[in-house]
Protein backbone atom coordinates (compact mmCIF):
# COMPACT_ATOMS: atom_id res chain seq x y z
CA UNK A 1 0.00 0.00 0.00
CA UNK A 2 2.92 2.42 0.66
CA UNK A 3 3.89 1.61 -2.22
CA UNK A 4 1.13 2.75 -4.18
CA UNK A 5 0.69 5.29 -2.59
CA UNK A 6 4.77 6.92 -3.27
CA UNK A 7 3.59 6.32 -7.18
CA UNK A 8 0.27 8.18 -7.08
CA UNK A 9 2.26 11.11 -5.14
CA UNK A 10 5.16 11.41 -6.95
CA UNK A 11 2.77 11.09 -10.83
CA UNK A 12 3.68 12.70 -13.56
CA UNK A 13 7.68 13.35 -11.70
CA UNK A 14 8.46 9.31 -11.61
CA UNK A 15 9.99 9.32 -15.14
CA UNK A 16 11.89 11.95 -15.55
CA UNK A 17 14.16 12.67 -19.07
CA UNK A 18 17.50 12.44 -16.80
CA UNK A 19 16.69 8.73 -17.40
CA UNK A 20 17.44 6.77 -20.26
CA UNK A 21 15.89 7.20 -23.21
CA UNK A 22 14.86 5.02 -26.43
CA UNK A 23 16.53 1.61 -26.36
CA UNK A 24 18.35 2.12 -23.15
CA UNK A 25 15.16 2.15 -21.58
CA UNK A 26 13.99 -0.81 -22.89
CA UNK A 27 16.59 -2.97 -20.78
CA UNK A 28 15.21 -4.19 -17.11
CA UNK A 29 18.24 -2.35 -15.41
CA UNK A 30 16.82 0.45 -15.66
CA UNK A 31 14.41 -0.13 -12.74
CA UNK A 32 11.81 1.25 -14.63
CA UNK A 33 7.73 -0.24 -13.77
CA UNK A 34 6.86 -0.89 -17.33
CA UNK A 35 8.61 -3.55 -20.17
CA UNK A 36 9.03 -1.72 -24.04
CA UNK A 37 7.12 -4.21 -26.35
CA UNK A 38 9.71 -5.56 -28.82
CA UNK A 39 9.85 -4.18 -32.12
CA UNK A 40 7.60 -6.45 -34.39
CA UNK A 41 9.34 -8.77 -36.98
CA UNK A 42 8.75 -7.82 -40.62
CA UNK A 43 7.55 -11.08 -41.48
CA UNK A 44 6.34 -13.44 -39.18
CA UNK A 45 5.38 -16.91 -40.54
CA UNK A 46 4.61 -18.79 -37.76
CA UNK A 47 1.73 -16.27 -36.83
CA UNK A 48 -0.13 -17.25 -40.30
CA UNK A 49 -0.96 -20.69 -39.05
CA UNK A 50 -2.75 -19.31 -35.74
CA UNK A 51 -6.09 -18.82 -34.87
CA UNK A 52 -5.26 -15.74 -33.20
CA UNK A 53 -4.08 -14.20 -36.32
CA UNK A 54 -7.48 -14.83 -38.06
CA UNK A 55 -9.87 -13.90 -35.06
CA UNK A 56 -7.97 -11.00 -35.17
CA UNK A 57 -8.54 -10.06 -38.64
CA UNK A 58 -12.65 -11.12 -38.88
CA UNK A 59 -12.44 -8.87 -35.50
CA UNK A 60 -11.37 -6.12 -37.59
CA UNK A 61 -13.84 -6.72 -40.48
CA UNK A 62 -16.71 -6.82 -38.75
CA UNK A 63 -15.72 -3.56 -36.63
CA UNK A 64 -15.47 -2.17 -40.30
CA UNK A 65 -18.53 -3.21 -41.09
CA UNK A 66 -20.37 -2.03 -38.30
CA UNK A 67 -18.35 1.48 -38.54
CA UNK A 68 -19.22 1.86 -42.14
CA UNK A 69 -22.95 1.08 -41.61
CA UNK A 70 -23.82 3.57 -39.02
CA UNK A 71 -21.53 6.31 -40.41
CA UNK A 72 -23.26 6.21 -43.78
CA UNK A 73 -26.14 5.50 -42.31
CA UNK A 74 -26.18 8.60 -40.20
CA UNK A 75 -24.69 10.50 -42.63
CA UNK A 76 -27.88 9.71 -45.70
CA UNK A 77 -29.98 10.36 -42.45
CA UNK A 78 -28.83 13.84 -42.16
CA UNK A 79 -28.70 15.09 -45.97
CA UNK A 80 -32.49 13.57 -45.62
CA UNK A 81 -33.70 15.65 -43.32
CA UNK A 82 -35.51 18.91 -44.51
CA UNK A 83 -33.30 21.15 -42.50
CA UNK A 84 -30.53 21.52 -40.62
CA UNK A 85 -32.17 21.62 -37.29
CA UNK A 86 -34.86 18.91 -38.28
CA UNK A 87 -31.60 16.57 -38.29
CA UNK A 88 -28.70 15.91 -36.35
CA UNK A 89 -26.59 18.20 -38.89
CA UNK A 90 -22.74 18.35 -38.46
CA UNK A 91 -22.34 18.07 -35.02
CA UNK A 92 -24.58 14.76 -34.76
CA UNK A 93 -22.24 13.45 -37.59
CA UNK A 94 -19.62 14.20 -35.72
CA UNK A 95 -20.78 12.74 -32.63
CA UNK A 96 -22.11 9.31 -34.51
CA UNK A 97 -18.42 8.83 -35.77
CA UNK A 98 -16.46 9.73 -33.02
CA UNK A 99 -18.66 7.68 -30.57
CA UNK A 100 -18.93 4.82 -32.47
CA UNK A 101 -15.25 4.25 -33.21
CA UNK A 102 -14.66 4.78 -29.22
CA UNK A 103 -17.24 1.57 -29.02
CA UNK A 104 -15.72 -0.40 -31.19
CA UNK A 105 -12.05 0.59 -30.09
CA UNK A 106 -13.25 -0.96 -26.61
CA UNK A 107 -14.72 -3.65 -28.08
CA UNK A 108 -11.84 -4.83 -30.24
CA UNK A 109 -8.39 -3.70 -28.97
CA UNK A 110 -7.67 -6.71 -26.75
CA UNK A 111 -8.41 -8.92 -29.74
CA UNK A 112 -6.85 -7.24 -32.86
CA UNK A 113 -5.64 -3.94 -31.15
CA UNK A 114 -8.89 -2.15 -32.49
CA UNK A 115 -7.46 -0.43 -35.73
CA UNK A 116 -10.38 -0.31 -38.08
CA UNK A 117 -8.63 1.60 -40.18
CA UNK A 118 -5.43 1.39 -42.78
CA UNK A 119 -4.23 4.76 -41.71
CA UNK A 120 -3.71 3.38 -38.05
CA UNK A 121 -2.59 -0.30 -39.51
CA UNK A 122 0.38 2.14 -41.32
CA UNK A 123 0.96 4.12 -39.14
CA UNK A 124 2.22 0.91 -36.48
CA UNK A 125 3.20 -0.81 -38.92
CA UNK A 126 6.04 2.06 -39.25
CA UNK A 127 6.47 1.94 -35.41
CA UNK A 128 7.26 -1.75 -35.67
CA UNK A 129 4.32 -2.78 -33.98
CA UNK A 130 3.08 -5.57 -36.04
CA UNK A 131 4.41 -6.96 -38.48
CA UNK A 132 3.63 -6.56 -42.67
CA UNK A 133 1.92 -9.74 -42.81
CA UNK A 134 -0.51 -8.74 -39.93
CA UNK A 135 -0.67 -5.32 -41.43
CA UNK A 136 -1.43 -5.87 -45.10
CA UNK A 137 -3.90 -8.64 -43.70
CA UNK A 138 -5.55 -6.16 -41.35
CA UNK A 139 -5.99 -3.59 -44.58
CA UNK A 140 -7.43 -6.22 -46.80
CA UNK A 141 -10.62 -7.16 -43.71
CA UNK A 142 -10.67 -3.57 -42.92
CA UNK A 143 -11.39 -2.62 -46.77
CA UNK A 144 -13.64 -5.81 -46.90
CA UNK A 145 -15.38 -4.71 -43.63
CA UNK A 146 -16.16 -1.34 -44.82
CA UNK A 147 -17.69 -2.40 -48.33
CA UNK A 148 -20.07 -4.89 -46.53
CA UNK A 149 -21.05 -2.20 -44.25
CA UNK A 150 -21.81 0.65 -47.23
CA UNK A 151 -23.73 -2.31 -48.58
CA UNK A 152 -25.78 -3.06 -46.25
CA UNK A 153 -26.78 0.54 -46.13
CA UNK A 154 -27.32 0.86 -49.54
CA UNK A 155 -29.90 -2.44 -49.66
CA UNK A 156 -31.73 -1.09 -46.60
CA UNK A 157 -32.59 2.36 -48.35
CA UNK A 158 -31.51 2.50 -52.06
CA UNK A 159 -33.30 5.10 -53.16
CA UNK A 160 -32.18 7.84 -50.71
CA UNK A 161 -28.88 6.14 -50.97
CA UNK A 162 -28.68 7.23 -54.60
CA UNK A 163 -29.79 9.89 -54.16
CA UNK A 164 -28.28 11.86 -51.17
CA UNK A 165 -24.77 10.94 -52.30
CA UNK A 166 -23.97 7.71 -50.93
CA UNK A 167 -22.13 9.03 -47.64
CA UNK A 168 -18.95 9.39 -50.17
CA UNK A 169 -16.09 11.74 -49.04
CA UNK A 170 -15.92 14.00 -52.00
CA UNK A 171 -13.95 17.34 -51.89
CA UNK A 172 -15.64 20.59 -51.38
CA UNK A 173 -16.18 22.52 -54.26
CA UNK A 174 -15.47 25.80 -52.68
CA UNK A 175 -11.35 23.97 -51.80
CA UNK A 176 -8.14 23.03 -53.77
CA UNK A 177 -7.21 19.61 -53.83
CA UNK A 178 -4.42 21.18 -52.08
CA UNK A 179 -6.66 22.23 -49.10
CA UNK A 180 -8.13 18.95 -49.23
CA UNK A 181 -4.57 16.91 -48.76
CA UNK A 182 -3.54 18.95 -46.34
CA UNK A 183 -6.97 18.54 -44.19
CA UNK A 184 -6.76 14.94 -44.53
CA UNK A 185 -2.96 14.43 -43.21
CA UNK A 186 -3.24 16.81 -40.27
CA UNK A 187 -6.68 14.94 -39.62
CA UNK A 188 -4.69 11.89 -39.76
CA UNK A 189 -1.83 12.70 -37.63
CA UNK A 190 -4.41 14.08 -35.02
CA UNK A 191 -5.84 10.58 -35.08
CA UNK A 192 -2.54 8.64 -35.00
CA UNK A 193 -0.49 10.69 -32.70
CA UNK A 194 -3.19 9.87 -30.21
CA UNK A 195 -3.59 6.42 -30.92
CA UNK A 196 0.61 6.25 -30.47
CA UNK A 197 0.21 8.31 -27.17
CA UNK A 198 -3.11 6.43 -25.47
CA UNK A 199 -1.58 3.27 -26.18
CA UNK A 200 1.74 4.37 -24.88
CA UNK A 201 3.63 1.75 -22.38
CA UNK A 202 5.54 4.45 -20.41
CA UNK A 203 2.53 6.74 -20.23
CA UNK A 204 0.13 3.70 -18.94
CA UNK A 205 3.13 3.20 -16.22
CA UNK A 206 3.77 6.69 -15.24
CA UNK A 207 -0.19 7.52 -15.20
CA UNK A 208 -1.06 4.24 -13.56
CA UNK A 209 -3.15 6.30 -10.67
CA UNK A 210 -5.07 7.99 -13.71
CA UNK A 211 -8.50 5.72 -14.49
CA UNK A 212 -8.49 6.47 -18.20
CA UNK A 213 -9.57 3.98 -21.21
CA UNK A 214 -7.40 4.34 -24.42
CA UNK A 215 -10.51 4.01 -26.49
CA UNK A 216 -11.91 7.57 -25.03
CA UNK A 217 -8.84 10.23 -26.26
CA UNK A 218 -8.99 8.00 -29.94
CA UNK A 219 -12.70 8.46 -29.98
CA UNK A 220 -12.77 12.15 -29.22
CA UNK A 221 -9.73 12.44 -31.72
CA UNK A 222 -11.90 11.38 -34.44
CA UNK A 223 -14.65 13.68 -33.16
CA UNK A 224 -12.67 16.90 -33.20
CA UNK A 225 -11.60 15.78 -36.77
CA UNK A 226 -14.79 15.41 -38.09
CA UNK A 227 -16.22 18.54 -36.62
CA UNK A 228 -12.73 20.74 -38.86
CA UNK A 229 -12.99 18.51 -41.91
CA UNK A 230 -16.39 17.53 -42.59
CA UNK A 231 -16.98 21.18 -44.46
CA UNK A 232 -13.95 20.26 -46.81
CA UNK A 233 -13.45 16.60 -47.26
CA UNK A 234 -16.74 14.96 -45.99
CA UNK A 235 -13.55 13.69 -43.41
CA UNK A 236 -11.66 10.41 -44.33
CA UNK A 237 -8.60 10.14 -42.72
CA UNK A 238 -9.77 6.43 -42.79
CA UNK A 239 -9.38 4.91 -46.33
CA UNK A 240 -11.42 1.50 -45.72
CA UNK A 241 -13.90 4.11 -45.07
CA UNK A 242 -13.89 6.22 -48.09
CA UNK A 243 -13.16 2.97 -50.24
CA UNK A 244 -16.13 1.07 -49.16
CA UNK A 245 -18.46 3.89 -49.59
CA UNK A 246 -17.00 4.77 -53.11
CA UNK A 247 -17.26 1.53 -54.49
CA UNK A 248 -20.39 0.56 -53.42
CA UNK A 249 -21.73 4.13 -54.40
CA UNK A 250 -19.78 3.87 -57.58
CA UNK A 251 -20.50 7.01 -59.31
CA UNK A 252 -17.84 9.77 -61.18
CA UNK A 253 -17.82 12.02 -58.09
CA UNK A 254 -17.38 9.41 -55.58
CA UNK A 255 -13.48 8.82 -57.78
CA UNK A 256 -12.67 12.36 -59.11
CA UNK A 257 -10.49 13.28 -55.61
CA UNK A 258 -10.71 9.49 -54.36
CA UNK A 259 -6.49 9.79 -54.38
CA UNK A 260 -6.43 12.27 -51.37
CA UNK A 261 -8.53 9.74 -48.82
CA UNK A 262 -5.23 7.24 -49.53
CA UNK A 263 -2.11 9.94 -50.07
CA UNK A 264 -3.80 11.77 -47.39
CA UNK A 265 -3.80 9.59 -44.71
CA UNK A 266 -0.82 7.88 -45.17
CA UNK A 267 1.25 10.73 -45.02
CA UNK A 268 -0.70 11.89 -42.10
CA UNK A 269 -0.18 8.49 -39.86
CA UNK A 270 3.62 8.15 -41.35
CA UNK A 271 4.25 11.69 -39.84
CA UNK A 272 2.66 10.67 -36.27
CA UNK A 273 4.86 7.71 -36.43
CA UNK A 274 7.89 9.82 -36.73
CA UNK A 275 7.18 12.58 -34.51
CA UNK A 276 6.34 9.52 -32.16
CA UNK A 277 8.84 7.66 -32.10
CA UNK A 278 11.47 9.82 -33.14
CA UNK A 279 10.70 13.40 -30.87
CA UNK A 280 8.57 12.06 -27.86
CA UNK A 281 9.71 8.88 -27.02
CA UNK A 282 13.84 9.22 -28.99
CA UNK A 283 13.37 5.51 -29.69
CA UNK A 284 16.47 5.91 -31.91
CA UNK A 285 18.77 7.15 -29.18
CA UNK A 286 20.77 5.39 -26.93
CA UNK A 287 21.66 7.34 -23.79
CA UNK A 288 25.27 8.13 -23.46
CA UNK A 289 25.49 7.95 -19.70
Amino acid sequence: MEGREEDVRVGANKFSERLPIGTAAQSVESGRDYREPPPAPLFEAEEVASWSFYRAGIAEFVASFLFLYITVSTIVGAKRAPSACAGVGLQGIAWAVGGTIFCLVYCTAGISGGHINPAVTFGLLLARKLSLTRAIFYMVMQCLGAICGAAVVRSFQSTQYELLGGGTNTLSPAYTKASGLGAEVIGTFVLVYTVFSATDAKRSARDSHVPILAPLPIGFAVFVVHLATIPITGTGINPARSLGAAIVYNKKQAWDDHWIFWVGPFIGAALAAIYHQMVIRAMPFKSKA
